[in-house]
């Protein structure tokens, strides 16, 4: 068997591990980088798209999402993500139900095309726009933090804070707070604040990796 390139596939002999300090802060290492141990498709499936060069590939993966098999609700998590030229996928998290997935949690845009409206990187999804786009060019790794706390929702990208929300000051199904309309029929008071953590199979090859989380 080929000896795998790291330099190549991006991957270091650091990846997918946790650091001494994150072992002592309490770090759960979500991702192995071997295999697909505690993941599942979202539809219950076995997943069907193999490991890539020690990244997470919900590309074909047989399911809309790539789940953990295990929710939770007050956390900090984190993962690196690299897309190709053309990219389209997302990270959701507080997921509900799984049979509904884009009704009954978050997501963290991920997408290639550069821009700071409510579908671009960063964005939580339809909801907050970013206040930049800070992903990294095609083929180069971007660093994803998300941070809920009861009501409050962060989302982080290379180090910086770009959309956040307090749920509790969202009231009204379907209406952002200035009064636009989104698609969430439930008013995000009300979305569930215990769920499944996935990746989104939108179409496109994504790469995640250093999938880590700390629960509040």
């Amino acid at each position: 068997m080929a000896k795998l390139d790291l330099a190549d596939s991006g991957i270091s002999s650091d990846d997918n591990k946790l650091t001494a300090a994150e072992k002592e802060e309490g770090w759960k290492l979500l991702f192995n980088g071997k295999n697909y141990k505690g993941w599942m498709c979202s539809n219950g499936k076995k997943i069907a798209a193999p490991i890539e060069n020690g990244a997470l590939v919900p590309y074909k993966s047989g399911g809309y999402l790539i789940v953990y098999d295990k929710e939770f609700s007050d956390f900090k998590f984190k993962c690196d993500v690299k897309m190709p030229e053309e990219c389209n996928s997302g990270i959701f998290f507080r997921v509900g139900d799984l049979k509904d997935p884009v009704q009954s949690g978050f997501e963290a845009q991920v997408l290639s095309r550069k821009g700071t409206g409510m579908h671009d990187f960063g964005a939580i999804y339809d909801l907050v726009a970013p206040s930049e786009n800070r992903a990294s060019a095609p083929g180069e790794w971007t660093h994803v933090e998300i941070t809920c706390q009861g009501p409050h929702i962060s989302v982080a990208v290379n180090g910086k804070v770009v959309a956040k929300l307090n749920a509790d000051e969202w009231t009204v199904p379907g209406k952002r707070l200035d009064g636009t309309g989104h698609k969430f029929k439930a008013a995000v008071k009300d979305f569930p604040r215990k769920g499944y953590i996935g990746f989104q199979d939108h179409g496109h090859k994504v790469w995640y990796k250093n999938v880590k989380l700390l629960e509040l």
